[in-house]
């Protein structure tokens, strides 16, 4: 492991525009993207066929209002729906991209809080429009992305596009330090804020990422689109390494599309390779393999100290169900198990865990290729600072940050703006510690933190990945349990079983309580689990596939 090695030479850009530009000039006629047709056959489109037609959307929606109109997309990944983000943000308006899970309700208050006057929209919310309408007289138009013919306020994408090609469109320079993006968080209506990022706060992301680690020629694109994830490192920092990314339509569908676009490297969250991992493990003990298995990593990780690396050899049946190609996997936007790291690593993946918040458009640190622990979320990216505040004697406190990528802040939000950003520095609600390599760990997140009433604080998030090494769980949270007085007086653990792992056991409870057990002992006592709780159902999930606690 290099500690001290140069970062990787990136071109750079000075807007989303320059992006474009040079894509255009550098990878003209290579496939900047892959999808479906509704015939299931494979589109591919070039970088210089996706400027064009950018451009042309671009100079459709210029025809429609004045620059800086708040142009909002809805709608699960998609060609178009890629089209109208990098459409407005060459342009001079604002994107909003809204959460396709949102309930009606709140579909309403997102559009109606971000001011916003144009909704692109995929065709499940065809039925939404009437509702859409009247309770949201600042919108001047609809434009649906598979509607045929314009009828009143509701606009053809296919018709807008087809007219945006006969006008002539420039490029025309602007103000990267304004407000390009309104980014709604999770949360319920009144939780929802819009992070205000500008162009500079995206192309910092998309330059400075590429310094810590690359990317290659290929990538599966699986998260949501209305996440700064996906959208500025899936799409931006794919389209700067002038990369081909392939649109994977919906989550059923990942592991058929890796067979068939045999990606070379892919974004996920966490959930994605516990799904994974554990998949691996059941396969293998189905086989019979799982002893062979964990030889043939012991036996290839003291290969690799000597200098020999037959890991894909080793495990090509691993390799061969990620489509055979990968060799990289990005993660973030959630803690990784140690555990899920190190085990992607033996198997022959180079797996790169980072850590970001959508404030921060959305990088601050990510492990570097040839410097990578997956313990930690690696080292804070170049244009920004980071310090700790309310420090406790073990250096954790409070993750701050100040640079390039921090938002301008919460849109019509000024109580909440102060609360988070103060002199440039923004507090992200994350507690963490730097290790003695430069390296960040994040211990947990302020809100979940609990005080027991000896005052021992407990980072749940903690226990949560000793528990989930448990064959027997699916998903876990621990909670605080409260005593006669309200006090935090011990820990719960509510957990929704492995159905595959549990059949068969008499006892599943008994047997969940004793490797439970087993697996906290070495931490101390006031870390131990006083209750189990087993759920009927999973936990309901944000579209990351998050936990909702």
């Amino acid at each position: 492991m290099k500690h001290n090695y140069p970062y990787y030479e990136v071109s750079r850009i000075n807007s989303i525009q320059d992006l474009l530009r040079q894509g255009v000039q550098e990878a003209g006629d290579k496939p900047v993207f892959q999808y479906k047709s509704r015939g299931n056959e494979v589109q591919t489109v070039t970088y210089r066929e996706f400027d064009t037609e950018t451009r042309a959307l671009a100079a459709a929606i210029e025809a429609l209002v004045e620059p800086n109109t708040h142009i909002a997309v809805i709608g699960e990944n998609s060609y178009p729906w890629v089209t109208v983000y990098i459409a407005m943000l060459r342009s001079r308006n604002v994107i909003v991209p809204v959460d396709k899970e949102l309930p009606l309700e709140d579909i309403i208050h997102v559009l109606s809080h971000s001011d916003s006057e144009i909704l692109f929209f995929a065709k499940r919310y065809r039925k939404y429009m009437e509702a859409l309408s009247a309770a949201l007289p600042k919108i001047r138009y609809f434009i649906g992305f598979e509607e045929e013919a314009d009828e009143g306020k509701i606009l053809s994408y296919q018709k807008i596009l087809s007219e945006g090609k006969t006008k002539p469109y420039q490029d025309v320079p602007h103000d990267i330090t304004k407000m390009k993006a309104i980014v709604y968080t999770s949360g319920t209506t009144s939780l929802a804020k819009g992070v205000m990022l500008s162009e500079e706060n995206l192309i910092s992301m998309v330059y400075y990422g590429l310094r810590v680690s690359t990317i290659y020629t290929k990538c599966l694109s699986v998260l949501p689109y209305h996440h700064t994830y996906e959208a500025v490192a899936g799409l931006l920092v794919s389209m700067h390494k002038h990369a081909c990314i392939c649109i994977n339509e919906n989550m059923r569908m990942v592991l058929t599309n890796l067979q068939l676009y045999k990606p070379d490297y892919i974004y996920v969250v966490p959930a994605f390779l516990e799904l994974f991992y554990k998949k691996i493990w059941a396969n293998a003990a189905e086989s019979n393999k799982a002893g062979l298995m964990r030889v043939m990593i012991v036996v290839s990780n003291a290969l690799r100290k000597v200098g020999i690396d037959v890991r894909r050899k080793l495990f090509h049946s691993v390799h061969e169900a990620f489509g055979g190609n990968l060799i990289k996997i990005v993660t973030g936007g959630a803690p990784l198990r140690a555990e899920l790291g190190k085990f992607f690593i033996d198997v022959g993946f180079d797996l790169i865990n980072g850590y970001g918040i959508t404030e921060c458009s959305p990088l601050i640190s990510a492990n570097r290729d040839a410097f990578n622990d997956p313990e930690t979320v690696g080292v804070p990216v170049e244009c920004l600072e980071v310090r700790f505040e309310n420090m406790a004697s073990d250096g954790t406190g409070e993750i701050c940050v100040k640079g390039k990528t921090v938002m301008l802040g919460y849109y019509k939000d000024e109580e909440r703006t102060r609360e988070v950003l103060r002199d440039g520095w923004f507090s992200t609600g994350d507690y963490g510690k730097m290790n003695q390599r430069g390296q960040l760990i994040i211990t947990g997140r302020k809100k979940n933190l609990i005080v027991l009433k000896n005052g021992k604080n407990i980072f749940p998030e903690e226990i949560e990945g000793y528990i989930m090494q448990s064959p027997y769980v699916e998903e876990v949270i621990v909670r605080a349990m409260q005593d006669e007085n309200g006090e935090e007086s011990g820990l719960l653990a509510e957990v929704f079983l492995n159905q595959e792992a549990v059949e068969g056991i008499d006892d599943a409870e008994a047997a969940l309580r004793k490797d439970i057990s087993r697996l906290l002992m070495q931490l101390p006592p006031y870390k131990h689990i006083t209750k189990i709780v087993i759920r009927d159902t999973a936990f309901e999930k944000t579209t990351t596939n998050k936990i909702k606690r």
